[in-house]
């Protein structure tokens, strides 16, 4: 096996387009926030859709749900070359780090707007410790996974790339990650009231779709970097996206992903358990076919190919499809989860309606614009092109 040296290859110019990236999404999060902010001090809560009778966790939710998993997703890709020296990855390794620690804080930042009062947490969690709660420790274990992720990104960016501290760290933060995404899905499977949800296998699904999404935000944002060009690209990076290791990945990923989706819609639709009868519901939705048949199988075809895997126009391209699918998957999950009401779902005639209000719409914006911006303050200052050479 070989080890990577500590030298880097020399930082190419990046297409400043990504100045133009900025300012629009700099824009955008200005203007979202207000919006945001403007609802919450006018009706608080009550700007949300969403109620203590029938859906409780709404649109920013789901975009918290889809941020983090999209967060442990891309520091599964960064652990391909960090902990199991497939070295052709280490080109994508410190932007997919970067990547990492924008989606898990915009995540992060859009949960602390929908809750309400975060900062009651400085009492209430030593006053009113819930230790037996898995969304305590989801907390606790995914500001574990975002303090490793911080560390292994400045010793990188220092050109520790090898050590055995750096080594411990990047093991640690992918240990976290793991730890704090399984939690995550026990506090929607251990829902027994909630058929949707409640699933011990649910982790697993989990930990799948953030794999899915991670590989995905990594092709779209590495394109990104240079203007969508690739022989803007250096050349090791540009063997990567050429080759067929990280396009054969993807095409796995995306199969995965799609027989998961179609079992677990199959079983929703056949099984008698009070609740799953949304399933119905569910595969009515232009939604939920945008997911499956744009989002996932339409990419899935043009990646088997050999060929056309290959081309930037395809990877991009389904990428950027993979990334609307999941949003869309995390969204539908959450919502339909809930629209059955507890206890009384094999007695009443439809579903729970919901539709997220213009400040849901403005804080999900928030969640994505500032992913834009901390990302394009890191493309400019932290030279996320740089990685070391394999020898």
């Amino acid at each position: 096996m070989t080890t990577p040296s500590q030298s880097t290859l020399p930082m190419h110019g990046l297409p400043l387009n990504v100045n133009g990236v900025m300012k629009i999404s700099a824009a955008v999060l200005a203007l979202s926030l207000i919006l945001t902010f403007y609802g919450l001090l006018t009706q608080g809560h009550g700007a949300f859709n969403t109620h203590s009778y029938g859906i409780t966790w709404g649109l920013p939710a789901a975009a918290y749900v889809y941020l983090v998993l999209t967060s442990t997703g891309l520091t599964f890709v960064a652990s391909l070359a960090m902990l199991f020296r497939f070295n052709e990855f280490y080109p994508v390794v410190k932007r997919c780090i970067w990547l990492a620690i924008a989606t898990l804080v915009a995540g992060f930042a859009t949960l602390a707007l929908e809750i309400g009062h975060p900062f009651r947490m400085l009492w209430a969690l030593p006053s009113g410790l819930q230790y037996l709660s898995p969304m305590f420790w989801m907390g606790v274990f995914y500001t574990v996974y975002l303090l490793f992720l911080l560390w292994k990104f400045a010793r990188i960016h220092a050109g520790d790339w090898t050590s055995l501290q750096s080594y411990a760290v990047g093991l640690a933060s992918f240990v976290s990650v793991v730890v704090a995404h399984a939690t995550l899905g026990m506090v929607f499977g251990m829902m027994a009231m909630r058929p949707v949800w409640y699933d011990g296998m649910l982790p697993i699904y989990f930990l799948v779709t953030a794999g899915l999404s991670g590989i995905a935000f990594a092709i779209l944002f590495t394109y990104l970097a240079y203007g969508f060009n690739r022989e803007k690209m250096p050349e090791a990076l540009r063997g990567l996206l050429s080759g067929s290791a990280f396009s054969g990945v993807f095409a796995a990923m995306i199969g995965i992903t799609l027989l998961m989706v179609i079992l677990r819609t199959i079983t929703g639709l056949w099984s008698n358990l009070d609740g799953l009868q949304v399933y119905s519901h569910i595969v009515r939705s232009p939604l939920f076919h945008a997911e499956l048949w744009l989002g996932l199988v339409l990419p899935f075809v043009l990646m088997l190919s050999p060929t056309l895997r290959r081309k930037p126009s395809i990877q991009i391209t389904s990428s950027v499809l993979v990334i609307v699918s999941m949003f869309i998957g995390r969204y539908e999950f959450m919502i339909s989860g809930q629209m059955m009401p507890l206890f009384k779902g094999s007695w009443i005639q439809g579903v729970i309606e919901y539709t997220p209000s213009l400040t849901e719409w403005m804080l999900t914006l928030v969640g994505i614009s500032l992913v834009f911006v901390l990302y394009t303050v890191g493309e400019r200052l932290l030279k996320l092109a740089e990685h070391p050479d394999a020898k």
